[in-house]
């Protein structure tokens, strides 16, 4: 039962799961569609990885202080992994928008020089996940949004 009480994990958590939420009405605003998918996948507006790791860090700093060894951790973490999200990741994910261009271009390609027998286009491709990064205003409103999700939970509720 100590793990309900852990508020810098709970945070962390409840960050996650808005982050992840917020992006479909925030899609919806932008584009007038619904895509429930968007709450299991990478990427998108606002970052859940920098939600979560800017909720932990709150989180750590408001229970043990700004002066502690765990909240240097957290940090240091939070910090590795927003920079992750914005460049390993995010070319990654331009590297997969590349090949699937090929994919398609290939297969043309190939339906062009033969006749190609008829079926589905999920058949004939599986697409690479082109989503799995964040631009750099995506893991900035990310981690907005983990601190303050933290420090909303940490004054209204524990």
């Amino acid at each position: 039962m100590e793990l309900l009480l852990n508020f810098p994990l709970i945070s962390a958590l409840i960050a996650i799961f808005f982050a992840q939420f917020v992006k479909v009405p925030i899609l919806f605003i932008v584009s007038r569609k619904w895509d429930w998918s968007l709450i299991t996948s990478t990427g998108g507006m606002p970052s859940s990885h920098s939600a979560a790791v800017t909720a932990l860090s709150t989180g750590v700093a408001l229970d043990q202080g700004l002066d502690s060894s765990i909240f240097a951790v957290s940090a240091i973490f939070a910090i590795i992994t927003m920079f992750d999200a914005t460049g390993v990741r995010r070319h990654a994910g331009e590297q997969a928008t590349v090949l699937n261009q090929l994919v398609v271009d290939f297969n043309t390609f190939v339906e062009e020089a033969k006749l190609w027998p008829k079926k589905e286009d999920k058949e004939k491709q599986k697409k690479l996940k082109e989503l799995l990064g964040h631009k750099p205003i995506e893991v900035f409103f990310g981690g907005i949004t983990g601190i303050l999700i933290s420090l909303l939970l940490y004054y209204l509720i524990f």
